[in-house]
């Protein structure tokens, strides 16, 4: 029944539609806190992973050119997690109208995105490690 109406129906924040909500301050100061923190962060490290890979890609042999895209896939896998924890986070101050028609608090912590972030570094070290093996043959 409720699966198929928008977030911004679903989720209430002072009894307020998400949508038609109007922030007071304090709350203001704590979405662009989080904002800066965990979204900037993010995108941060995903500027420096293509950064890095361009470097790569620029200045090395074509034999190192394997690590550099690697470094570049790192970095869209970083960026695509970062557009995940903002969707996610866009839940943090709202609470959900269940099926029964009561209002639901829950805290939900980043732990799905650090276990995404955590399975896609090693799997970027490992394969970083494949291919600097192959590099000594």
């Amino acid at each position: 029944m409720f699966a198929g109406r928008h977030a911004e129906e679903r989720y209430q924040l002072r009894l307020h539609r998400a949508r038609s909500v109007v922030l007071t301050s304090s709350e203001l100061v704590e979405i662009r806190a989080a904002q800066r923190t965990f979204e900037g962060a993010y995108l941060r490290t995903a500027l420096g992973q293509f950064s890095f890979s361009l470097v790569v890609l620029k200045i090395f042999t074509a034999e190192f050119y394997s690590i550099g895209a690697l470094f570049a896939v790192y970095g869209a896998g970083i960026l695509f997690i970062s557009l995940f924890r903002r969707h996610e986070g866009n839940k943090q101050f709202f609470s959900e109208v269940g099926e029964d028609g009561l209002n639901r608090k829950r805290f939900r912590t980043s732990g799905n995105v650090v276990t995404i972030l955590t399975a896609l570094t090693l799997l970027a070290y490992v394969s970083l490690l494949v291919l600097t093996l192959k590099l000594r043959t």
